[in-house]
């Protein structure tokens, strides 16, 4: 649409608003704010709690308690409910507050044109129809068509992805669907001026902006689940048919052999029920989250939702943007080649000044190599931007190629304050599209003067004087060489002007010039990435980068990573468009590195992941990063110079914007899955040998071997504590070495089935013999019952150690590498003991000592455990090994 529509649509023109006008669009269009969901209440955190499926199977238990008039026991069970509900409220409530994103992207001055003067305000009352005037380091306050730009350049990169400034011109006219990217006479919310000026009229604010519409469709999507919580619906399902066909085959069982009247008959199944259900579980699962919670905040990583913090462990495959993830966002010069054919290596990434102009990978003094002074000094000189030591670190503003290049003279003892002062500028031509180059004249010994140009290539050699044969072709080959290896080129060039020349002055184009040399320039790589990406694939996790910037930029980051070794295995978003569903499964299935992609592409890629069968992470820091974190099963956002957009879309945000800490999510992640599968055994094994104990004795027609109370007392006080400090069980130390289990992979597969079968066929045939032996010999109930309840507690002891690990022996294990276990197991044995003493656990229990004869008795069939787990640790190794 040309500015003329737009003036009448938005009834305004170049004149500006008036304060009134403004008051009414305010009404009519709303703040200029971006849409962000409200922080959810505490009331409302803790009612989240109780959704888990496996509480309501628990409250059922409650209920059937209070109706055979057991308090004792519906007690125990609603005491746990509400302790796991206090615990995961108040760790999700924290995590969350640490999380709040801050609406940063608008929270911003804007120098705007109303009643007819210039002046500034609050970018919130940015309207439709505003005039804006923009410059070196602002940040774009709504969408904006320009009605004038001089030299202009915009970072759009939280937007499009693209890590290079883009050159803005008011004067461009294009597709009306035309990419946000490719759009030059427009300028979009969030944004920053990295050179130039500019006027233009505001012709979107708030949700309406393309930043705004993208909040939007964030907000209304719904993303993949966490993996724990997939696993726990199905785990969730399973316990509630085993304890209904449980409570249906006793209550069967004990009327076909009529040995139990109605109380009996439900005391029995409330025993069966509480004995399969594993009422420490929730507590337990919410401990090891919320220690993993604190661990991953340690090392950088913010949990937003407690159940996702395993979700990176989980993962198979992690989308990852480049900009300001893989790498720092900020240019550097790595390379400077000189018309001698000499080739300076500079060393040191990002904007600081930190490392050294190397030659033959030798560092040099810059007076061994004039050539190279000149090319500095040029550097310095011919540049708009500020590089300053200030209070103990460095500060800078203005565009990225010009602080690349301060910071590269910076290394040779360059400062642009210094060579003003020797050399003052008198007048210079600001770079424009259409010149594809700037100059900047310098007064020199008295009343010489100097011109300084740096530019692209092609155009700077048409200034310069050379052979225009072999001379020309050969430097542009070279540059060429140097774009091809991911290199941003710029050639400079100075040369003595003839005549007067000064401020007042139109400065003459350039002419005649010596050309001084090529410097090639990079986005680098974050110091850690390359290792990080190793530390992925080890552990078996695919890594593909996804970026919005130019396919040879994205190869030359994808080489150094190990991405890609040819430029053919770079997708690029025109590529992508029109495949159907199967050949986006095919492409993603086949490719790691994607180039010049839009939002809703990077969205496709991660469905694609998705339908292939992988539990996907998205990483990124960008607006334009939003929709692919929330259609992901774990959003990772980048905390320190993200967008806030972002931010909100994901449920990990790494602090301190290093992908390496991806690493450790991953490894901390995986410990906590593994610690939740530990207990998972640990309380289904013993509460199924619980069941088998109960089962056995209702065929024999024994009396119940352990009252409700006594099952609840193993499973939420001695077992309760046990599972608790299995929680804090550290990693394997072979964690990261280990691939990722598969994303159809059940809580009970294989080995878990077999190792509860094994462990509760023993402590439940065991227990289920002493007992009727102690039946048979005289023993009273109640003596019996005790002590059958001490047995298990010992069972439980010794068993700690058999969960520690799958496959690894207990006896490898030293018990002081988790001290926390350790004074767990023995809290856990103590407790019972005093109970045994005490009044008050004699009363409720129905408790009492026994002699020293028993406890020998006891140890030694609670020892059965230990020895028939670690007969099936090494059959299942020996089976193992025999099937690779």
């Amino acid at each position: 649409m040309d500015l003329p529509s737009i003036f009448k649509v938005l009834d305004a023109d170049e004149t500006g608003l008036t304060d009134s006008e403004v008051v009414i669009r305010l009404n009519n269009f709303g703040s200029n704010k971006l849409p962000q969901k409200p922080p959810a209440p505490i009331w409302k955190i803790l009612v989240r709690q109780f959704s888990n499926p496996l509480i309501y199977v628990l409250a059922f238990a409650a209920g059937i308690s209070i109706v055979i008039k057991e308090p004792t026991d519906a007690a125990f069970i609603m005491f746990v409910l509400f302790l796991n509900a206090l615990i995961g409220g108040y760790q999700e409530w924290k995590a969350e507050q640490s999380a709040q994103a801050l609406q940063k992207l608008l929270q911003i001055k804007a120098t705007v044109l109303r009643n007819g003067e210039v002046t500034e305000t609050n970018a919130e009352t940015v309207v439709p129809g505003d005039v804006v005037w923009l410059e070196s380091g602002n940040r774009v306050p709504a969408d904006i068509r320009f009605l004038t730009t001089y030299g202009l350049e915009l970072d759009e990169s939280l937007l499009t992805g693209e890590s290079l400034p883009v050159v803005k011109d008011k004067s461009w006219t294009g597709e009306l669907n035309a990419p946000i990217a490719d759009r030059l006479n427009m300028a979009y919310a969030g944004s920053i001026v990295t050179r130039g000026r500019a006027k233009g009229l505001v012709v979107s604010t708030g949700k309406s902006t393309a930043v705004g519409l993208l909040a939007l469709d964030m907000m209304a999507g719904t993303g993949g689940q966490p993996p724990l919580i997939v696993r726990m619906k199905r785990f969730t399902r399973v316990i509630a048919v085993a304890v209904l066909v449980s409570a249906f085959a006793i209550g069967t069982l004990s009327v076909s052999f009529g040995r139990y009247d109605l109380t009996e008959m439900l005391l029995f199944v409330v025993a069966l029920a509480v004995s399969a259900i594993p009422e420490g579980l929730p507590v337990a699962m919410t401990v090891a989250l919320a220690i993993a919670t604190t661990k991953m905040a340690r090392r950088g990583v913010i949990v937003r939702r407690l159940a996702a913090v395993e979700g990176l462990g989980s993962c198979t495959y992690i989308a990852t943007d480049k900009t300001g993830t893989l790498t720092r966002n900020e240019l550097t010069v790595k390379e400077v080649s000189l018309p001698t054919g000499d080739v300076f290596e500079v060393s040191g990434a990002g904007f600081v000044p930190e490392g050294q102009v190397l030659f033959d990978k030798n560092p040099i003094d810059r007076s061994s190599h004039p050539e190279l002074e000149l090319i500095a000094r040029a550097s310095v000189l011919c540049n708009e931007s500020d590089l300053h030591h200030r209070d103990g670190g460095w500060s800078w503003r203005g565009d990225t190629v010009d602080i690349a290049l301060l910071s590269f003279g910076r290394k040779l003892t360059y400062s642009r304050e210094n060579l003003l002062d020797l050399y003052p500028q008198i007048n210079q031509i600001p770079f424009e599209p259409e010149h594809q180059f700037s100059a900047s004249y310098h007064r020199f010994d008295g009343d010489s003067v100097k011109v300084f140009v740096k530019g692209a290539p092609e155009k700077v050699l048409e200034m310069c004087e050379l052979n225009e044969g072999k001379d020309k072709i050969n430097y542009l080959n070279n540059a060429e060489e140097m774009a091809e290896r991911g290199y941003r080129i710029l050639a400079l060039a100075e040369g003595n002007i003839k005549g007067e020349l000064d401020h007042s002055m139109v400065p003459p184009v350039p002419s005649s010039l010596s050309l001084l040399g090529f410097v090639g320039m990079i986005d680098p790589l974050r110091s850690e990435v390359p290792e990080a990406i190793k530390n992925c694939q080890e552990a078996g996790v695919t890594v593909s980068m996804v970026t919005g910037d130019h396919r040879i930029t994205a190869f030359s980051i994808a080489r150094d990573l190990g991405l890609a070794s040819g430029i053919a295995q770079v997708v690029t978003g025109d590529e992508l468009i029109g495949k159907s569903t199967e050949d986006m499964r095919n492409i993603v299935a086949q490719t790691k590195v994607f180039a010049r992609v839009a939002p809703h592409q990077k969205l496709q890629i991660v469905q694609s992941a998705r339908e292939i069968g992988h539990f996907v992470a998205v990483t990124g820091d960008g607006v334009n990063d939003a929709p692919a974190l929330r259609a992901a099963n774990i959003g990772v956002a980048m905390g320190k110079g993200g967008a806030d957009v972002a931010r909100e879309a994901s449920e990990l945000v790494i602090s301190d914007d290093n992908f390496a800490t991806i690493v450790a999510g991953i490894e901390e992640g995986r410990v906590a899955y593994d610690n939740i599968r530990k207990v998972i055994y640990l309380l289904i094994s013993t509460g199924a040998a619980e069941l088998v104990l109960v089962t056995l004795s209702v065929i024999a027609g024994l009396p119940l071997p352990l009252l409700p109370v006594q099952i609840l007392w193993l499973n939420l006080v001695t077992n309760g504590i046990q599972d608790v400090a299995l929680a804090f069980e550290p990693g394997e130390e072979d964690i990261l070495k280990k691939k990722p289990r598969s994303p159809r992979e059940r809580i009970f597969n294989k080995l878990m089935v077999e190792r509860i079968l094994v462990g509760a066929l023993t402590m439940g045939f065991v227990g289920f013999g002493f007992f009727y032996f102690m039946i048979q010999n005289g023993w009273s109930e109640h003596s019996a019952r005790n002590a059958l309840l001490l047995l298990m507690v010992l069972f439980e002891n010794i068993h700690i150690g058999n969960c520690r690990s799958e496959t690894k022996s207990a006896l490898v294990l030293s018990p002081l590498r988790s001290p926390i276990l350790l004074i767990g197991a023995l809290t856990a044995f103590l407790i019972h003991v005093g109970a045994m003493y005490l009044p008050f656990g004699q009363k409720i229990l129905q408790t009492e000592p026994v002699q020293l004869n028993t406890w020998i008795l006891l140890i030694a069939l609670a020892l059965t455990i230990f020895i028939t787990m670690e007969i099936h640790k090494r059959l299942w190794a020996l089976r193992n090994k025999s099937v690779k």
